[in-house]
């Protein structure tokens, strides 16, 4: 309700704005045209009776339109509560042509009214003739207007028609963006409850106890995250800081994580937890599927107007070259964030780089926080 108000007030102001401009117009035509055609004999008592009796009539003419628009405004709302408007245009242009051929009588009727009220003498004599070249100059000028009114209620709708599907877009695009964000916490949450089981029958309550706690800490920040909403890319390391200290407690002896970027790119903007499910496979599928000591390594660059994300680690391949399984679920989320968050603005790949190596890579826009 307060949305179609709104438009109604918009509507109207718009209509006295066209209504001024359109019989401004109408009436500075008509008063030029008359003045080219008139000889010098004309004298200025003339000249001001005849720009008198025309503000009379134009004037009048803007009050007509002024019904005119109100009832073609009253016809789209019916209309509009039957289906789409544009399904209705044949509706509107015929009403329209009806609504002027009835005004323009009334229109010269004013015209002879003012005149009868106010007599002008410097003006010649009213007759039949005019009257009818009278009302044939105001069916057209009305309906002239009818078709700007109509245009203009067209034009409202579809810019309202335009802002709500650049709103529903705008949802859809967000509940896409939490749908891939969200599922980073289950796939997670998971993996992190076992690591805690296996700790407590290892009868490392205390460690155990740790990790319960780095997981809620962990939880708390990102789920108080908008996935909408970029972070920088410090405060994204801040976060995987947070989950590292939860993997420490399984792979302190083990995993070796090291960060090489200038100072400059760790205020970049990049979507929120888009590094967590990369340092996830990493630890999941290098740390955990070997016995010996792993590396993994974030490094970040600018080039140009682009910022450039790699994630590399020890990792061992199987022999028919595929990754192993489970890997590819984090991979597909990350891909398919960057495809929602930019549209082909952005690029992720992975794969292997050498014999027991994987990399994950990560091209951005370049944007500060």
């Amino acid at each position: 309700m307060i949305k179609r108000s709104s438009d109604a007030c918009a509507i109207r102001q718009a209509t006295i704005r066209f209504g001024l401009i359109y019989w401004g117009g109408a009436f500075l035509s008509s008063v030029v045209l008359w003045i080219l055609k008139t000889t010098e004999s004309v004298d200025y008592t003339q000249r001001v009776a005849y720009i008198a009796e025309k503000i009379l009539r134009y004037g009048s003419g803007w009050l007509i339109t002024a019904g005119i628009s109100y009832i073609l405004f009253c016809l789209d709302r019916w209309a509009s509560r039957r289906g789409p408007s544009e399904s209705s245009l044949p509706i509107f242009v015929i009403s329209s042509f009806l609504i002027s051929l009835a005004a323009a009588p009334v229109w010269a009727a004013l015209g002879y009214a003012a005149q009868a009220v106010y007599p002008l003498p410097q003006l010649a004599a009213h007759d039949w003739n005019s009257f009818i070249n009278d009302t044939a100059l105001g069916a057209a000028l009305f309906f002239g207007w009818s078709c700007l009114f109509v245009s203009l209620i067209f034009s409202f709708e579809l810019h309202d028609r335009g802002r709500r599907l650049a709103a529903a877009r705008e949802e859809a695009l967000s509940a896409q963006m939490r749908a891939l964000r969200y599922q980073v916490n289950p796939h997670f949450l998971f993996n992190t409850l076992n690591s805690i089981a296996g700790l407590i029958e290892e009868g490392s309550a205390t460690r155990a106890e740790r990790m319960v706690l780095s997981l809620s800490t962990f939880l708390r920040a990102t789920l108080s995250l908008d996935p909408m909403h970029d972070v920088s890319l410090a405060d994204e390391l801040a976060l995987q800081e947070e989950y590292l200290q939860i993997e420490r407690e399984r792979f302190s002896d083990r995993m070796a994580f090291s960060i090489d970027m200038p100072e400059d790119v760790r205020s970049a903007l990049v979507p929120s937890l888009i590094l967590q499910p990369l340092i996830e496979n990493a630890i999941k599928h290098g740390v955990g599927a070997t016995v010996g000591k792993v590396e993994i390594a974030l490094r970040a660059r600018r080039e140009a107007n682009r910022l450039r994300v790699t994630v590399e680690n020890d990792m061992p391949i199987e022999d028919d070259g595929k990754k192993p399984a489970g890997m590819g679920v984090g991979l597909r989320n990350v891909a398919e964030r960057l495809h929602a968050r930019f549209q082909g603005d952005s690029s992720f790949s992975s794969g292997p780089v050498a014999p027991g190596r994987y990399r994950a890579f990560i091209e951005l826009p370049w944007r500060l926080a």
